[in-house]
């Protein structure tokens, strides 16, 4: 009888200790510090899936969605220079973190002739 109770508790206590489970690993951010980046509209610039006009950087060739700071923060998205039409270069400085681009700073720079 004891040797049943003991091995019933010892089954107890390894079920509970194979129900823990191991904290997640966050994604390490990617800090970005006045990098010279191009700049537009998500989907209709640099052709990223999403529900509507966004605005989006590019980093070492690779689009981010942009946190932080709105399409329409730098004039009117849809106008004849805007970020739905035209690809601009930008100054940025923020960080990646799970794939979309947390802005704190996005400088736009003036357009070369």
């Amino acid at each position: 009888m004891k040797k049943l109770i003991f091995a019933l508790i010892l089954g107890l206590f390894s079920v509970s200790a194979n129900a823990q489970t191991a904290p997640q690993k966050t994604a390490a951010a990617k800090v970005i510090t006045k990098q010279v980046v191009d700049t537009a509209c998500g989907e209709c610039q640099f052709k990223m899936k999403g529900k509507d006009c966004e605005l989006a950087v590019k980093i070492d060739g690779k689009p981010y969605f942009v946190d932080g700071k709105g399409i329409d923060d730098f004039g009117d998205a849809h106008g004849e220079h805007g970020f739905c039409n035209a690809v601009s270069k930008a100054e940025v400085t923020g960080e990646i973190v799970n794939n979309r681009f947390k802005a704190k700073e996005i400088k736009l720079l003036p357009v070369k002739k």
